[in-house]
C-alpha cells in the first residue's frame, strides 16, 4: 500500500498505540511502585512518545519505531535499579490503513456504538 505524501514529497508517519506493562521479577519489595515511579519519571522526560499510565500499565502513542525505542529503554529501568531479571509485556497495535488513530480515537469509537450506554 502506497503511502499518501506529504507537501514536501515525505511519506506520513504511520502512528501505533501499544500497552505496556514492566515487571520487575525477584525484587525485594511486593510493591511495584519504586519501578513504575521511575518509569513515569524518565517518559516525562522523553518527547518520543505520548502516554497515560492507567492502573495496570502504561498506554504509549507513537510511531512504531519510536514506541520501540522507548520500551527498549523502560525495560532496563528495574535492571538499573538492581533487579536481576525483568519481564516486559508490550500490546502493539499498528494500522496502516489511515495516517493517525489516537488512544482518545479507539476509545471514543466504542462510546460511539454504546450511544449513552455507559
Amino acid at each position: 500500500m502506497k503511502m499518501p505524501a506529504t507537501p514536501l514529497g515525505r511519506s506520513l508517519r504511520q502512528m501505533a498505540t501499544a500497552d505496556l506493562t514492566v515487571l520487575a521479577l525477584g525484587r525485594q519489595e511486593l510493591s511495584a511502585s519504586e519501578y513504575i515511579a521511575e518509569i513515569q519519571r524518565r517518559l516525562q522526560k522523553q518527547k518520543r512518545v505520548r502516554f497515560q499510565m492507567h492502573a495496570m500499565g502504561t498506554s504509549l502513542e507513537g510511531t512504531t519505531e519510536d514506541i520501540l525505542a522507548v520500551v527498549r529503554e523502560l525495560h532496563a529501568v528495574p535492571f538499573d535499579q538492581g533487579v536481576q531479571r525483568v519481564y516486559t509485556i508490550l500490546k502493539l497495535d499498528e494500522r496502516r490503513d489511515r495516517p493517525r488513530q489516537s488512544l482518545e480515537d479507539k476509545v471514543r469509537s466504542v462510546e460511539d456504538r454504546l450511544g449513552g450506554d455507559l
